[in-house]
């Protein structure tokens, strides 16, 4: 059990990734990509694609803790710990400074919890230039809510291309870092919060579950946090609670399942690339829609080695797809195709721009669809402008 979490949740992306280390309304149909970009100049930040949608960005951080629970990987700690950064529109382009994108300290440790030392330069990842301006005023009017699980052992700047997209598209978007479940997660005052998990999994057995259920109570707080009667953000009054949907990648997307089962404020899900631990009950979601995007290989395709996406298929009782995309891999929904292409290290199949596109597209496409009440578009079936992507019906 351990080792198929690891592997699920870690490994793969690391494989990914790891393979210079030692050479160092509807969503749009998405474009074709034509072109490639050469590696960057070493030391180079990397900027990140900008978003597509009418709106500028805002950012902002939050810190929250929970202090009616205790942590499950650090019981002494005060408290259940979660970081977490607001995208939202913005009233304006322009205005604020540049919203930064990770610390020194995370990136370093990031970098070598996979096995990258030398292979990305930590200074130049966390200079990553982001298109979010911090603490800008919002846009006018009340947006449907995302909220943003990571994978085990990554941080939520590694989904911020895909937050800041989904902002620039009228949502507010809330990208959680859960406690002790990252190699590095900053706070406030300079203290960095180690992955305590990361060893409870490999070494002393905890079962991959307390993850999940674990995810899904921070994700209840932060709702609470966000949308209750004393909420932690001050322009709390743009989120429109009535409209509120999850995407996780990885141990996260298995998340995304959970917080639904725990809690009937999140109207719809979408799990990219993450095994399910742990069974739905026994009424499904509730009717309420969810996503399945994942690799076209032998782990996710129907029979494949993860056999947990055909088990929970048919209890998915609303609205769902099961979506696989050639040339792709664990870390292809997430900032990792970027920082491969960035930093010369071996890229999937699929072209980095081309992987940014379609996991936009099809998330935006998803939660217009679900939270907006748009047609389905590309989610009603095949598209010649998006050959890459397969429908699977078990």
């Amino acid at each position: 059990m351990t080792r198929i979490v690891r592997a699920a949740a870690t490994a793969l992306l690391a494989c990914s990734l790891a393979l210079t280390a030692g050479t160092a309304g509807a969503a749009p149909e998405p474009a074709r990509a034509t072109t490639a970009t050469a590696p960057a100049p070493v030391g180079a930040p990397l900027t990140l694609p900008a978003p597509t949608g009418p709106h500028p960005v805002g950012s902002t951080v939050l810190p929250l803790t929970d202090r009616s629970r205790t942590d499950p990987w650090v019981p002494t700690a005060d408290g259940r710990r979660l970081m977490v950064t607001l995208h939202y529109p913005a009233a304006r382009p322009g205005g604020g400074r540049p919203a930064p994108y990770a610390t020194r300290e995370e990136a370093r440790r990031m970098i070598d919890g996979l096995g990258l030392t030398g292979a990305i330069p930590a200074e130049a990842l966390a200079a990553t230039r982001t298109h979010s301006g911090t603490d800008v005023r919002p846009a006018p009017g009340r947006h449907p809510l995302v909220l943003l699980s990571p994978g085990f052992s990554v941080s939520r700047w590694t989904l911020t291309h895909l937050a800041e997209d989904l902002a620039s598209r009228g949502y507010v978007v809330a990208s959680v870092d859960h406690a002790y479940e990252s190699y590095g997660i900053s706070l406030p005052g300079g203290e960095t919060l180690d992955c305590v998990a990361c060893a409870d999994l490999d070494e002393h057995g905890v079962p991959a579950d307390v993850v999940t259920s674990t995810r899904a109570a921070d994700m209840r707080f932060v709702l609470d946090r966000l949308t209750g009667p004393r909420p932690a953000w001050r322009h709390a009054r743009t989120i429109d609670a009535r409209r509120i949907g999850m995407a996780g990648h990885s141990i996260g997307g298995a998340s995304a399942a959970t917080t639904m089962a725990a809690d009937r404020r999140v109207d719809a899900g979408a799990n990219m690339d993450g095994a399910f631990w742990g069974d739905l009950p026994a009424g499904g979601l509730g009717g309420r829609p969810f996503l399945m995007l994942g690799t076209h290989d032998a782990t996710h395709l129907p029979g494949g080695l993860d056999t947990s996406w055909d088990r929970t298929w048919p209890g998915l009782d609303g609205w769902k797809r099961w979506l696989t995309v050639a040339g792709s891999t664990h870390g292809t929904f997430t900032d990792f195709p970027l920082m491969q292409r960035h930093f010369g290290l071996p890229g999937d199949e699929l072209p980095a721009d081309r992987a940014v596109t379609l996991t936009r597209a099809y998330l935006a496409a998803f939660f217009d669809r679900h939270l907006r009440g748009a047609p389905d578009g590309i989610l009603a079936g095949p598209s010649p402008t998006a050959p890459e992507v397969h429908f699977q019906n078990p």
